[in-house]
């Protein structure tokens, strides 16, 4: 038939084109020096001038949450409800880099990479602790509902749901998949730029597309640099309860420091030898640890439990959704909208990561496995973990129960000691949380210089490092800036780079969406799809 339709979206565009190498380096001109600058000033400011540096920062998450909470809570229901629609959509049978195209890796491969960089870290540190808070109240109870009672237990398990399903993962849904169609289906760079130019054709290689692109670095680093410091705070806790080693500033700056310098070694292996490697460690030390919770652990409670999670998640996540006229104003802004923008900041490393992993994928499969998939074994997780320390709490078994939560990162390890093999149990958690910090620090490196230069996939290994470096030199920064309070600047630091970067996933929606319409117009006038 030929081409009936014409492909609007083709461009001379070559990434990297724009780009400067001094040094043997391969730098894009304006986004790399602007987001160095920054990220340079940023950790030198809040080391010189830590107290003013968490105030300003926990001052402006306040003012965001206070403002825009209703923003950040319509805009995750948005990616939601556009991602289970592109499952049923005849847009579904588009392939990832042609109809022809193959996949890279092998599903358990893939599917092991994209959640390790998803959410390895957060999991670990949030299992245990985010459930009891709710149930004991700790900061407030969803719905307000009256703590250690059967709701609260329900409402517990189906709030931390909630914050850790579908909604985090549309986000990162919506991401992967605008980069991975607009790089592999129309030979984009891959950057987040590209994603935008069925809205700003060519202008997106200029000013736009620098802006575009910056955003997008600093977001990054900064959601990145809230796990990597939830993930020291987790370790040097879980050092000093096995060993006594003490859990302040200097261990957790120590663990910073030790971890960057592994995940330099791993960005010197490369993809494949790196972070490849490093997620199938992962996966596999996570089932070895969530079976044996499971099956050392409350065995029928927790799986009676896994099913009260999931009604209480299906039942409440319309409820739990709306921003409006909520009874639980304190809660859904201190937890709902914080995890919103830590998702949104760090959906352009995670996003980025999965479409470089997801060639040759169709979108239905691709957005499938994105959105359901991980949002079914985070349901086994967190009912496993989080229901085996409610079972402690109601039966009046361990330090949760006797003290409720007195420091966050040290909830899962409380919840261990009342496990057979306490002590090989929290060493292999130790050991998870490190693991899971190297490859979120590695992935990261990856993305952050994909898009510092120019889209190029292939650029030096120096310009990671370098992005290495900054990741933990900001999570150090963080860290020594928030002092007593790190917890609090650390969240600070991921709200304050959501907000702008919820507007730019808006419009990257409308772009996908638009530019997936296109391409099933081309493949039927080429007779490629019915």
């Amino acid at each position: 038939m030929g081409d009936v339709v014409k492909d609007e979206y083709q461009t001379d565009y070559v990434a990297g084109q724009d780009n400067v190498r001094p040094f043997g380096l391969d730098l894009h001109a304006p986004v790399f020096p602007i987001t160095a600058v920054l990220v340079v000033l940023f950790v030198v400011g809040t080391l010189m001038f830590p107290t003013a540096a968490n105030e300003l920062l926990v001052g402006t998450k306040d003012s965001i949450i206070e403002n825009f909470d209703w923003f950040f809570l319509l805009s995750a229901n948005v990616f939601v409800i556009v991602c289970i629609a592109l499952i049923f959509m005849p847009v579904g049978k588009i392939r990832l880099g042609g109809m022809d195209a193959k996949p890279d890796f092998s599903t358990i491969s893939w599917f092991s990479m994209l959640f390790a960089a998803g959410m390895g870290i957060g999991l670990m540190f949030w299992a245990v602790a985010e459930p009891v808070a709710y149930y004991t109240d700790w900061f407030g109870t969803p719905f307000g509902v009256e703590a250690n009672t059967p709701e609260a237990r329900k409402l517990a398990m189906g709030g931390t749901m909630y914050h850790w399903g579908l909604h985090p993962w549309a986000v990162y849904s919506i991401v992967a998949l605008s980069l991975a169609f607009f790089a592999y289906n129309k030979n984009m760079p891959l950057t987040i730029r590209s994603a935008f130019f069925p809205l700003l054709k060519d202008k997106v290689w200029g000013w736009p597309g620098h802006i575009i692109d910056t955003l997008a670095v600093v977001a990054t680093i900064f959601g990145l640099a809230t796990s990597l410091g939830f993930g020291a705070q987790q370790a040097a806790s879980g050092l000093n309860y096995l060993f006594g080693m003490g859990s302040g500033i200097n261990v957790q700056m120590a663990i910073i420091v030790g971890v960057t310098a592994v995940a330099l070694l791993s960005v010197l292996r490369g993809l494949d030898g790196g972070v490849k490697v490093l997620s199938n460690i992962n996966m596999a030390l996570a089932g070895i640890l969530l079976f044996f919770v499971i099956f050392a652990g409350p065995t029928m409670s927790i799986l009676q439990n896994l099913w009260a999670t999931t009604s209480s998640y299906v039942g409440n996540v319309v409820a739990f959704s709306n921003p409006f006229g909520r009874d639980d104003e304190a809660w859904m802004r201190g937890w709902t909208v914080f995890y919103w923008a830590w998702w949104i900041s760090w959906s352009p490393f995670v996003g980025m990561f999965i479409a470089r992993v997801s060639k040759g994928r169709t979108v239905r499969e691709f957005v499938t496995a994105v959105l359901i998939i991980p949002t079914v074994i985070t349901a086994v997780w967190m009912s496993s973990f989080g229901g085996a320390a409610l079972e402690q709490i109601d039966q009046g078994i361990g330090a949760l129960a006797e003290d409720g939560i007195t420091e966050v990162s040290l909830a899962m390890f409380q919840m261990f000691a009342n496990l057979p093999l306490t002590e090989i149990l929290s060493f292999v958690g130790i050991v998870l949380v490190l693991v899971f910090f190297i490859t979120s620090s590695d992935s990261g490196s990856l993305v952050i210089d994909s898009i510092t230069a120019g889209g190029k996939t292939d650029a030096p290994t120096a310009q990671r490092i370098f992005w290495v470096i900054m990741e933990g030199a900001i999570a150090a920064a963080l860290i020594f800036g928030g002092g007593a309070d790190a917890l609090s600047a650390i969240q600070a630091s991921a709200v304050s780079a959501g907000l702008p970067f919820t507007v730019i996933l808006l419009i990257m929606t409308w772009g996908l969406l638009k530019g997936l319409a296109h391409e099933r117009k081309l493949l039927i006038a080429r007779g490629e799809m019915s």
